[in-house]
This record gives structure tokens, C-alpha cells and sequence, in this order.
């Protein structure tokens, strides 16, 4: 009688480790091929660098500390885009018409999405921070197709706090929560 339950024990044993087995084999084996999800080739984004509207009652313009400020802004947000793997970043040295020189794509009517084209790219982003006061600022951006010109994407910040040196902060939260990552729940 005791011989017979150390069989019955041994056959269920090795039906429960049967059963067990076969699905942590699968789920290594499956584990070592490569996830190929059909994931985009990422979009060719030509970013040009942010602009600045000053809304105080300063007449002075922008001065040497703003476009510092400003060249962080725009550091900081390609650094993110180029991480997302979303974006694949055009360079926009070269270009040299008018309105990129001088620091109004914010104005031409979506002129920055011809000259995204011929820069190859297939989508324009132009940011802009507003300052308010001395530490209120707003911080947008907007995304045009670059074929079509139409608006891919623009969103606002609000009213944030902070002085100068928190703009990058501002552009980066911005990015973040209006572009990145809505864009991954979608």
C-alpha cells in the first residue's frame, strides 16, 4: 500500500512538472527571439532654434543672458526628441532664410515647413518662450507637416513661475507630458 502511493505521488509529480514546464519553455523560448513590433521609422524633425517674445515693460529686447537661456531651451528639447527615438533630427545650420536668422518662424505663416523641406525633413518644430514678467514666462511649440504645411501638433504651456534660467525646465515638462508621452498612450 505505501509502494503504491509513492507511485501515485511520483505520476503526479511528474504530470504537475510536465505541465509547468511546457509553458516557462515557451516563454523562454519565445524569449529569445527579437520583439519586431511594427514601430514607425522614426520622422525626420528639422528644430529650429526657440524664439523669444518679451511682453514687460522693458524696451531693451533680448539680451546676451535671454539667448543664452533660449540656446538651453533648444538644447534641452532636441536632447529629449532625439532620445524618444521618435525623431530623427535634421540639421538646420544651413539654413538661412530670413525668418530663421531673425528669429521669426513664430510669424511667417508657416513659412518654417517649406524650409524644413528643403532641408529634407518631413515635419517643422518652432518653440517659443513669452515672458510676461520677470518670472512669469509661457513656453509653446508647434509641429507643421513640412509637405503640406499643416499643423501637426501645438500645444502651450500656461502660466509658469520661475525666472529666465527655468525655461529649459518649463520646455522640458511641456515636451514631456504634451508630446512624448500622449503620444504613447495613444
Amino acid at each position: 500500500m505505501i509502494q503504491n502511493q509513492g507511485g501515485i505521488i511520483a505520476c503526479w509529480f511528474n504530470a504537475c512538472c510536465k505541465s509547468a514546464t511546457a509553458p516557462l519553455l515557451c516563454a523562454a523560448l519565445l524569449a529569445t527571439f527579437p520583439a519586431k513590433a511594427a514601430s514607425p521609422a522614426p520622422i525626420k524633425l528639422a528644430i529650429f532654434d526657440f524664439e523669444f517674445e518679451d511682453f514687460t515693460d522693458r524696451s531693451a529686447g533680448e539680451t546676451p543672458s535671454d539667448t543664452e537661456h533660449l540656446r538651453r531651451v533648444t538644447d534641452e528639447v532636441r536632447q529629449l526628441l532625439a532620445q524618444s527615438g521618435r525623431y530623427d533630427l535634421i540639421d538646420v545650420g544651413s539654413a538661412d532664410a530670413v525668418a530663421v536668422t531673425a528669429h521669426t518662424l513664430r510669424e511667417c505663416d508657416g513659412c518654417d515647413a517649406d524650409i524644413a523641406l528643403k532641408l529634407r525633413a518631413e515635419q517643422s518644430f518652432v518653440g517659443v518662450v513669452r515672458r510676461i514678467s520677470r518670472t512669469e514666462y509661457t513656453v509653446r511649440f508647434q509641429i507643421r507637416d513640412a509637405r503640406t504645411s499643416a499643423v501637426v501638433s501645438s500645444e502651450n504651456s500656461g502660466l509658469r513661475m520661475g525666472a529666465d534660467y527655468s525655461w529649459s525646465r518649463g520646455a522640458a515638462r511641456l515636451i514631456k507630458d504634451r508630446l512624448l508621452e500622449s503620444r504613447t498612450q495613444q
